[in-house]
């Protein structure tokens, strides 16, 4: 489990693709300072296991759901990733509940200078997602924790404080850019026992 509060900034080094997956190359240190092997690592939000480890990065394979669901598999060496270590019996929950069970990608719309370094990020998402998006609800973005400031017409505005812009790789995204959706789990709980899922 996750929190969607991001700890470290990590560039990827190699993306290799095989017949049916890939492995994935991350130079990093904060997310393996006290990583083992097997360990879980959420990359842009989504839930990897560490098969390699040193103190400068981390390897993990990518099996043929993932590169589907997400948008690891548009991921080439150079580029910037999100990286959370999971949570700790101890650690403040300061986001949400995040699985790292990415539920699909949307794409970026537009992103607005509000001035202050304050930015305002709209996203379409697949119509599939809308039920479990609320307003004030909480939605992950590459593995980000935030708060949906308005939903409509299969369109969600989040707003971005400059903390968190410099922080994660959403200062190197663009409209048109790729981003992995994960909706709140406690919404998809409510829409199963609601028999209401569609995802």
């Amino acid at each position: 489990m996750f929190t969607g509060i991001i700890e470290e900034l990590g560039r990827v080094t190699s993306f290799e693709k095989s017949v049916a997956g890939a492995r994935l190359r991350i130079a990093c240190r904060e997310a393996v300072s006290d990583a083992t092997p097997g360990a879980s690592i959420a990359v842009n939000g989504v839930c990897l296991t560490a098969v390699e480890l040193s103190a400068d990065g981390f390897a993990a394979d990518l099996a043929p759901e993932t590169l589907d669901r997400s948008n690891l598999s548009d991921l080439a060496a150079g580029d910037p990733v999100n990286l959370e270590r999971p949570v700790t019996p101890t650690t403040r929950l300061s986001g949400h509940i995040v699985q790292g069970h990415v539920d699909g990608t949307g794409t970026i719309e537009s992103i607005t200078d509000l001035g202050d370094d304050n930015r305002e990020v709209l996203i379409r998402v697949p119509a599939t997602l809308d039920p479990y998006l609320v307003y004030k609800g909480s939605i992950t973005i590459d593995g980000i924790s935030l708060t949906i400031a308005a939903v409509q017409d299969g369109l969600v505005k989040v707003a971005i404080i400059p903390h968190t812009w410099a922080a994660t790789n959403l200062a190197v995204r663009r409209p048109g850019s790729r981003v992995n959706v994960e909706c709140d789990v406690l919404a998809k709980h409510v829409a199963k026992l609601l028999g209401k899922l569609t995802i």
